[in-house]
């Protein structure tokens, strides 16, 4: 089966009711974009999620895929653990990626620490929060953190589990959780910088375009002024919607705290079977 859904999602943790309070509702538009993305999701009713987190395990030179059976996660480091989550991988997928990238000559980890369970992190359990409390039935989770190799292998990385999804049987969709630019006000967690809000906006236009090669080759120093944590994770899911008809649909944007919160509904085209 093809990838039947595609996102773009921002993860701060505020943005959960137990932790945010009143404070969401300086990031209302953000709120209530992920909750329509909700909708979106159940009706597609994927039986497979692959996650893709800037704040995963990250190694340098190569794309890390959970290969863990269970998987777990909770808002303890916010002082929430009661808001947890408990999902089981797709092992089969899993494998069938991590073998096809290695084939393809990129290199991956089949992550095992030799325990049961995997722990997400908030930068998957924040996007998973609100796209999986409407859905019908259990959704099997596959948690992915890309490297530090360079900006043409996360894209064929994210062609490769297009590949590979389409040989499968099971649906499949796709969660780039990613915040823009950390840089849009004096009060940012990286302080200010005019590259900021000059990238998100770079971005977004871009993503309308659907001008995929120029979001590939954005201009390096832009980039890095940014100071984003998202860029990655979007290269991969643009990779994987290469092989795809897809139309941008933007849900919201906004960065009322100096950061930029993109949530974006990929809308795929499934060819009919005649």
């Amino acid at each position: 089966m093809p990838i039947t859904f595609a996102s773009i999602c921002p993860h701060p943790p505020i943005l959960i009711p137990e932790i945010g309070g009143k404070e969401r509702e300086k990031i209302k538009k953000t709120v209530n974009a992920l909750n329509n993305l909700s909708n979106i999701l159940a009706n597609k009713k994927p039986e497979t999620l692959i996650v893709i987190s800037p704040h995963g395990l990250v190694y340098p030179d190569r794309m890390n895929i959970c290969g863990m059976p269970l998987i777990f996660g909770d808002f303890g480091h916010f002082g929430h653990p009661e808001v947890r989550f408990k999902f089981t991988n797709d092992l089969r997928l899993a494998e069938a990626i991590d073998k096809q990238a290695n084939q393809e000559g990129i290199k991956t980890l089949l992550y095992n620490n030799g325990q049961e369970v995997y722990i997400l992190d908030h930068g998957s359990l924040v996007p998973l929060y609100f796209l999986t409390h409407k859905l019908d039935r259990p959704v099997k989770l596959i948690p992915v953190a890309y490297s530090l190799q360079d900006r043409r292998t996360h894209f064929k990385f994210g062609q490769i589990i297009q590949t590979v999804v389409s040989s499968q049987s099971s649906t499949v969709g796709i969660i780039a959780s990613g915040d823009l630019s950390h840089r849009l006000l004096p009060s940012s967690p990286n302080g200010y910088g005019a590259e900021g809000k000059k990238f998100d906006q770079k971005l977004v236009d871009l993503i309308n375009k659907k001008a995929t090669d120029e979001i590939l080759y954005l201009d390096e120093d832009l980039v890095e002024e940014a100071g984003e944590c998202g860029y990655q994770s979007i290269l991969i899911l643009l990779g994987a919607l290469s092989g795809v008809k897809w139309e941008p649909e933007i849900l919201s944007y906004e960065g009322p705290f100096g950061v930029g919160y993109l949530v974006c509904n990929f809308k795929i085209k499934i060819k009919s079977k005649k």
